[in-house]
């Protein structure tokens, strides 16, 4: 990263990035209250730092080794006067400040009257944004794969009701993106952009998501650890969009034997990424666990780990849900599990 001197002038600044793009590499231009700090994107093995340090303007030039540099804790402590945590506005909901938040919702929106029956459901029981699946990836080709599967007319449709739900109990709506080819109706209508966990590695979703400069909420894959989640994320970080939501869903399980989970939930995911980098991280239960006989144990304990809130798999009758029914809990449980969390939130800001 290159610092700035806090008198540095604007054409320093434009300098020093027009030397960067010479080697071929953008520039991550971030200003601070007193000083302004220049992240390098890309390969910069041929990057001549010592010259870099000589310019106008620069107070020093230093290597960062962590691979998720522009998301990480030692990038924005750089900045004096900078929050130590970013918060992400989407509507009159602010995710990583002090207040916890819940999005709720079913795993797949099935029609608008259920829709706008769940979106009712789950305000009244405390959550602030609605969460409906439309485009689902699945891992039979045989199962349901969602409204989005209906060709554009039909998800358009569905984004709609979706929208609407949101816009009637004012909420901030959230769905998942499966491919590139739906990347532009879904930011039509959605106020945060779901990239899941099958999708954490696909580079040119990631980069063309953050481009539409919506929120995203990113969840880890399965399999992935906690470094390569948190590189990949810096994708999106380096297109310029550092409103990253990052949410732990669980991992494979470990050792043989019968699983009693789904996955294995990874609570000490949300301290330690906390400790690496300045996004909130949310945590999903449902996912996690697969059994919604354990959410509200799990959802106490990712809350009480530090997660900044909780996405939560609902519908007012579980075992119609056409997906993940087993892991789908009711309105009236979910009230339970916001009320228990907000009084462990309490105890914890004390």
């Amino acid at each position: 990263m290159i610092i700035m001197k806090s008198e540095a002038t604007r054409e320093e600044v434009s300098n020093v990035v027009r030397e960067i793009k010479k080697y071929g590499l953008k520039a991550d231009v971030s200003k601070g209250e007193y000083r302004t700090v220049i992240g390098l994107v890309g390969d910069e093995s041929r990057v001549d730092f010592s010259r870099l340090a000589t310019l106008p303007g620069v107070k020093e030039a230093m290597m960062v080794e962590t691979p998720y540099k522009l998301i990480s804790k030692e990038y924005s402590k750089r900045f004096e006067g900078q929050d130590e945590y970013r918060q992400i506005q989407v509507g009159n909901v602010c995710i990583g400040g002090p207040d916890l938040v819940f999005i709720a919702g079913p795993c797949s929106l099935e029609s608008k009257p259920q829709i706008f029956k769940i979106a009712e459901a789950v305000k009244k029981a405390g959550a602030h944004i609605l969460r409906g699946g439309i485009f689902k990836p699945r891992s039979s080709v045989h199962s349901f794969q969602g409204l989005g599967a209906n060709g554009r007319e039909g998800a358009e449709e569905a984004l709609r009701w979706l929208y609407e739900a949101g816009k009637k109990f004012e909420m901030p709506v959230i769905t998942e993106v499966r491919g590139e080819t739906h990347i532009d109706l879904v930011a039509e209508y959605a106020d945060i952009i779901q990239i899941g966990a099958r999708n954490m590695y696909d580079q040119d979703l990631l980069t063309n998501v953050a481009r539409k400069g919506k929120p995203i909420l990113f969840k880890r894959h399965f399999g992935a650890g906690i470094d390569e989640f948190l590189s990949f994320a810096e994708y999106i970080a380096a297109e310029g969009n550092k409103d990253i939501i990052l949410c732990e869903r669980g991992i494979l399980p470990i050792g043989k034997g019968k699983n009693y989970t789904r996955y294995t939930f990874d609570v000490t995911a949300v301290p330690v990424i906390q400790k690496e980098t300045f996004l909130p991280i949310l945590a999903d239960p449902s996912h996690a666990t697969g059994r919604r006989d354990l959410i509200f144990n799990m959802s106490c304990a990712a809350i009480a780990a530090g997660a900044s809130g909780l996405m939560v798999e609902t519908h007012y009758n579980p075992s119609e849900a056409i997906v993940d029914a087993q892991q789908t809990i009711t309105p009236d449980e979910l009230k339970e599990v916001i009320d228990a969390c907000q009084k462990i939130h309490q105890v914890l800001a004390r």
